[in-house]
């Protein structure tokens, strides 16, 4: 039991901090977006951050192909099998990259329309247009650099992968700081600086990737596992990989429905919105990194085929996931009169803000406890039905639908609305600690031998 402890807490440390830092390194960049352009005007706060959903969406797709990637990386690097998790590289890459070329035409050569979804307000509409087009050239660095970096993870380099994102982060930070005030001489651009500041991140992460995988004792790209797919891989990937998609999709259009009803309660209402997701983002970064070094932890050892000590460790995460969940609830109330003070919005904007961090601090007790069950650890040993079943059920049986009639058809207060639009991470938790206990998620899915299948494109 000793040598547990020791074995699982060196596995904490070595992947779930790292994986913490990333994920409060990756909010930091959409904080420095906001707290940036909303020293010029909160319209420019408000038309990026509407702007920012589209990412998002793209960011739900992505997020699929890495949780599948997740799945099987952690699994087979468990049992020592390089080859095959090659092989998955070139699979995942290549849904990923094909993904990315559709949001790219979109984001180039129809900006306007896609901004026309999420507000009517001219001014908006225009200003997030002008972010779009620029930044979409990102979503196809992020489609392959993004994927190596959970190949990273899962294979022993959490900290090198780590190392990568921040310093992609900081450099965004720098640029966007230049470009949007124009210092050292540079031109002010405002949201045009901070839309080049992450296209230039992203140009120097994936030129990181690709000579971080050009190493021997890397895991490779290589063109043949890129080109052509084994049968059987595919198969057992899309078989866990399809819920996984669909939970992505419930939640995540159920998510971006919450910007929309709040993108047609008026421009305070966007811009506090905005600053509340940003806070939100900032202080569940370690509780996300729980969910994902959890589900490493985990894997790694179903596909070692230990599945007790897997079951065991299990327990243990989840454990500290409700700790964290309580954690950061009391750290977001504690900091709410900070972050009212020192964003630049209206009055009215204030006001709402203040509330909507209060309701988010026991958001994040239930955002915490989920992320490390329904994404990490039941993910982990290919138990994805449950996530897509229990978001769509929550979301779009209950929250949506609460908040667009509230919203809508009885036109309460924005506070009112925000509160029922907040509700779907506390809603499933009976069903999360009920499903948990089933332990469906102890399994093992590793295949002996891919060698003698069928390649298919």
């Amino acid at each position: 039991m000793e040598d547990d402890n020791k074995r699982f807490y060196k596995t904490l440390f070595a992947v779930v901090f790292p994986a913490a830092f990333q994920q409060l390194m990756v909010a930091i960049v959409g904080a420095s977006d906001a707290i940036m352009l909303g020293a010029i005007d909160q319209d420019s706060l408000s038309a990026v951050s509407l702007a920012a959903q589209v990412m998002f969406v793209f960011s739900l797709f992505l997020c699929a192909t890495i949780m599948g990637t997740n799945i099987f990386a952690a699994q087979y690097w468990g049992k020592n099998d390089k080859k095959t998790v090659e092989k998955l590289l070139g699979y995942t890459v290549k849904i990923s990259f094909a993904v990315s070329v559709v949001f790219f035409i979109g984001t180039t050569f129809m900006p306007t329309s896609i901004m026309k979804i999420f507000t009517s307000e001219q001014l908006l509409i225009d200003y997030g247009a002008k972010y779009l087009r620029i930044v979409g050239t990102s979503y196809i660095m992020m489609s392959i650099s993004e994927i190596y970096i959970c190949i990273m993870k899962n294979c022993g380099k959490a900290l090198k992968s780590t190392a990568i994102s921040s310093v992609s982060v900081l450099i965004n930070i720098i640029l966007n700081a230049i470009l949007i005030y124009g210092l050292f001489g540079m031109p002010a651009m405002g949201i045009s600086g901070a839309a080049i500041a992450t296209v230039i991140s992203k140009i120097v992460e994936l030129t990181w990737v690709l000579v971080e995988a050009s190493k021997k004792e890397s895991i490779r790209f290589h063109l043949k596992y890129i080109l052509h797919t084994e049968k059987q891989m595919k198969s057992d990937f899309w078989k866990y990989a399809v819920p996984i998609f669909g939970n992505q999709i419930v939640w995540g259009f159920g998510f971006t429905m919450y910007s929309v009803i709040m993108g047609h309660l008026g421009n305070d209402a966007v811009a506090a919105n905005s600053i509340a997701n940003i806070a939100k983002n900032l202080t569940s970064s370690f509780c996300m990194g729980i969910g994902i070094g959890g589900g490493i932890i985990v894997g790694n050892e179903l596909g070692r085929g230990n599945l007790e000590l897997a079951k065991s460790y299990g327990k243990r995460v989840c454990k500290m996931s409700v700790i964290s969940g309580i954690i950061t609830g009391c750290v977001l109330l504690a900091l709410i009169p900070a972050i009212v003070h020192f964003t630049n919005l209206s009055e009215q904007a204030s006001e709402y803000l203040k509330w909507m961090l209060v309701m988010c601090s026991y958001y994040l007790f239930g955002k915490s406890i989920n992320a490390t069950t329904i994404a990490g650890i039941f993910c982990a040993g290919g138990d994805s039905r449950f996530g897509f079943i229990c978001d769509a059920i929550t979301m779009w049986a209950v929250t949506v639908p609460l908040g667009m009639i509230a919203a809508f058809v009885l036109k309460l207060p924005v506070i009112a609305v925000y509160f029922f639009i907040t509700l779907d991470e506390i809603v499933k938790l009976p069903a999360v600690f009920r499903h948990y206990r089933k332990y469906l998620w102890v399994k093992d899915l590793t295949r002996d031998s891919m060698k003698d299948v069928k390649m298919v494109l």
